[in-house]
């Protein structure tokens, strides 16, 4: 007998086309989510949007802000090099876990998830570039066992995804290639079992994307200046 899946909520539903409003930048850093407006262009209620608007806070899209609404999250200094470091800690905490615990199982998972994305790059699939490559870190999370880490890097990958596209619109290609190669370097090491060479890459890595959605950033403020 199948198990039971329940349907997205109406509310995850309305959460998930406001996420990616902002992720894709068609809502702007700082700017405010006007509750009616958003209910009125959706055909949903104010109370959908409202409980929309709760989850994406515990997201780190959102900030509700009393008496004055809610407001996209900035896109700042402090944001993105706050979201790459503790990304950092996790993914080297539970990194370390699979290169010790990995199953051929694992790896055939990760080798697979690294095809098709050099797939999409070489067909100019952004938008699913960018999807699998969160299915590849989930997928690294395999050996993570803990229940704290994993509910809080999952309510990072927004955050993440919206840093990847912002990189993605100012570095072009050259932000897919160093995602590929940072993939290709990681499942070596992870086949060595080699935990600390792993940690290094990790840690090259959310330095070189860090930098890159800052100067996204800049190069987006001195546009729009």
């Amino acid at each position: 007998m199948n198990a039971f899946k329940p349907k997205e909520t109406l509310t995850e539903q309305v959460a998930r086309h406001i996420e990616n409003l902002i992720v894709f930048d068609q809502l702007g850093s700082g700017e405010r989510i006007f509750e009616a407006a958003m209910a009125k262009q959706m055909d949903v209620s104010h109370g959908s949007v409202r409980e929309a608007l709760l989850l994406l806070e515990k997201r780190h899209l959102v900030r509700n802000v009393p008496r004055k609404g809610a407001f996209v999250t900035p896109l700042d200094e402090f944001f993105v090099r706050s979201l790459h470091e503790v990304l950092e800690l996790y993914l080297t905490h539970t990194g370390r876990k699979l290169a010790r615990l990995w199953q051929e199982d694992d790896m055939q998972k990760l080798e697979s998830l690294y095809q098709r994305m050099d797939s999409c790059y070489r067909n100019n699939d952004l938008m699913t570039f960018l999807e699998l490559g969160i299915e590849y870190t989930k997928a690294s999370l395999a050996y993570a066992d803990n229940y704290f880490i994993v509910s809080a890097i999952d309510d990072l990958w927004p955050s993440a995804r919206r840093c990847a596209f912002a990189a993605f619109q100012f570095g072009g290609k050259q932000i897919l290639e160093d995602n590929l190669a940072h993939m290709q370097e990681s499942i070596r090491a992870i086949r060595e079992r080699d935990e600390d060479k792993l940690a290094d890459i990790l840690h090259r890595f959310a330095l070189q994307q860090c930098q890159q959605v800052l100067d996204a950033i800049e190069a987006s403020s001195r546009t729009n200046a």
